[in-house]
């Protein structure tokens, strides 16, 4: 499982022009399963995904087509971790 921390490097302006782009982007992935959770940061610096992939490799060619990225909106701090307790009804997303 991987934790994505998104923090954009251009101005809200910027990650509002492709905003629309990035909710497509995040849908595609939820419909595939991949993503389990998203949303932006407070202050709005940034975002953070929750999200499953069987590699980093899979995860980073994945998040190539992410409007964000391709527009260099953001920079990404992937995070791989293993959950060993969780809430209930939790598993279904590992």
């Amino acid at each position: 499982m991987y934790l994505i921390n998104l923090d954009y490097i251009k101005p809200l302006d910027a990650v509002e022009e492709h905003l629309d782009a990035h909710i497509a982007f995040l849908e595609k992935y939820y419909q595939t399963g991949n993503f389990i959770c998203s949303g932006r940061k407070n202050p709005r610096v940034g975002g953070i995904i929750l999200c499953k992939f069987s590699s980093e490799a899979e995860l980073r060619d994945a998040l190539t087509e992410d409007p964000f990225f391709k527009n260099k909106i953001a920079n990404y701090d992937i995070i791989e971790f293993f959950p060993t307790k969780f809430a209930a009804g939790f598993e279904q997303f590992m």
